[in-house]
């Protein structure tokens, strides 16, 4: 398993600042530190347990138990393909087979890059859209694996474009 790197604390530091010190305030704080740093840290976790008070066992059972959570960096776009029965029936496994290959990682993996995680959910309740992939916030209904690199190129252009604007003074 990769060692991850160190963490900036201050991002930390600065959400327990905004919820009381107490257990029902777990599940916030660790929403908002898996948004900061699109993972759950293992010294962040443990500085959570201390600031709320909280065994350092509950606060992994509660970071374990929602699909929500990761242990492990993210990359910066989340691709998910949903294996609902109707997904299901309709070819999910073969996107996830297409995905797997054009991204070199399995399912629930990511790029050593960090910016592609592949996850596979159960249902997404858009069972019209079948088979569906998401990529990142982008919902591609009626998905073929010939199209999957045209579903990620997009995710690329719109980070170049992102960048692009960023830097236009």
């Amino acid at each position: 398993m990769p060692e991850t790197p160190c963490v900036d604390m201050n991002a930390t530091e600065a959400i327990l600042e905004r919820y009381p010190r107490a257990e029902p305030s777990l599940i916030q704080v660790l929403q908002d530190v898996q948004r900061a740093y699109n993972y759950l840290p293992c010294d962040v976790l443990v500085r959570v347990a201390e600031a709320l008070d909280v065994p350092l066992a509950h606060v992994f059972s509660v970071s374990t138990f929602y699909k929500a959570f990761a242990l492990e960096p993210q990359g910066e776009t989340i691709v998910k393909v949903c294996m609902g029965t109707a997904c299901h029936i309709r070819g999910a496994g073969q996107l996830v087979e297409e995905l797997e290959r054009q991204l070199g990682i399995a399912a629930e993996h990511t790029t050593d890059d960090l910016k592609f995680t592949l996850t596979t959910v159960r249902c997404v309740g858009a069972c019209a859209m079948a088979p569906l992939v998401i990529v990142g916030d982008a919902y591609h209904g009626g998905a073929k694996p010939a199209k999957i690199g045209k579903y990620l190129a997009a995710v690329e252009v719109e980070a170049d474009e992102h960048e692009e604007a960023g830097h236009a003074h």
